[in-house]
């Protein structure tokens, strides 16, 4: 597989518009909740499924949308699910946190740390099972590294051959807690050698790296070698959640993280011979439209029924 670069800076740009015009859909107060921003992590979401078939799984966080859209989750129903109106992908019922999307390969968000990994191994485990090829994608902070459930997950995956990705989105900071005050161990893919599998640590701003890197471990997944610990290092340009007041980092390490931006890394690469620069801002002003245009839609969008509260809770 080798995806078209400036393919990947669109989704990076359409992940990168979707997580500004929806802080400042909160900022104004339309928003329902908090938003967990993915701003600055496009590179590790994009990156990851561009090594993927549709028909592959992935398991999400609370800091999500990226994943959605990087995998292929149409844009106006992922928006109407965000602001939790009727005509969301899951009929308003999953909100920020809980999208999904089966017949894309998304399995869901997870508001509970760590939660996604053992789900990520039970849909790997099926698809071992079923013998289709498919992998499977289990997406998690470094702080969801010292639960129990990345132990678990990791030991069965393992010992069973899964063809299952484990990614870490390093972004130094589990909510307000910095990883180096709770890990004695600075680096996360150090730990797949207890285990008996490939660790890798990958430059998580550099989406043709992230590409690369994900498509070997895929590779490996796919032809029954097992599963692959990937360790993307990265960061969150805002804090935990929008409004957070990131007492807990300095302004001087925002800027210097920001100064990496995987949006800016790559157009560098594009412009070197490969795009010019009205293109791209061609493309980055359609996708605002476009970004603009999802969520008019859901604010237009009808609140769910109340007399469908209890719909969908037994399966039929």
């Amino acid at each position: 597989m080798n995806p078209d670069p400036l393919d990947l800076w669109r989704r990076m740009m359409l992940i990168r518009q979707c997580e500004a015009q929806l802080n400042d859909a909160f900022a104004k107060n339309l928003f329902p909740g908090y938003i967990h921003s993915y701003l600055g992590q496009e590179a590790c979401a994009v990156g990851v499924c561009a090594a993927l078939e549709d028909s592959d799984w992935i398991v999400s966080t609370h800091r999500g949308r990226g994943h959605y859209l990087a995998k292929g989750m149409a844009l106006k129903p992922m928006m109407a699910e965000m602001f939790g109106r009727a005509t969301g992908i899951c009929g308003g019922r999953g909100g920020e946190m809980h999208a999904a999307d089966p017949t894309k390969g998304i399995l869901g968000g997870n508001g509970i740390v760590g939660a996604g990994m053992p789900i990520a191994a039970g849909a790997a485990l099926s698809a071992q099972v079923e013998g289709k090829g498919r992998v499977a994608v289990a997406f998690f902070g470094e702080g969801a590294s010292n639960n129990g459930s990345f132990a678990e997950t990791m030991n069965a995956a393992a010992a069973w051959s899964l063809p299952l990705l484990m990614v870490c989105e390093n972004n130094l900071y589990a909510e307000m807690t910095p990883f180096a005050d709770t890990s004695a161990a600075p680096d996360i893919a150090a730990r797949a050698t207890g285990y008996g599998l490939p660790g890798e640590i990958v430059d998580g701003n550099d989406v043709l790296a992230v590409t690369e890197a994900a498509t070997r471990a895929v590779e490996r997944a796919r032809s029954g070698k097992g599963p692959t610990l990937l360790e993307l290092k990265t960061y969150r340009w805002g804090g935990h959640f929008e409004g957070d007041p990131k007492a807990y980092r300095s302004r001087e390490e925002e800027v210097e993280w920001m100064d990496r931006c995987p949006l800016r890394c790559l157009r560098e690469v594009l412009l070197d011979g490969r795009a010019d620069a009205a293109t791209l801002d061609t493309i980055e002003a359609e996708l605002t439209e476009e970004v603009a245009a999802a969520i008019r839609f859901a604010l237009d969008s009808p609140e769910p029924e109340p007399s469908s509260a209890l719909a969908k809770v037994f399966a039929a």
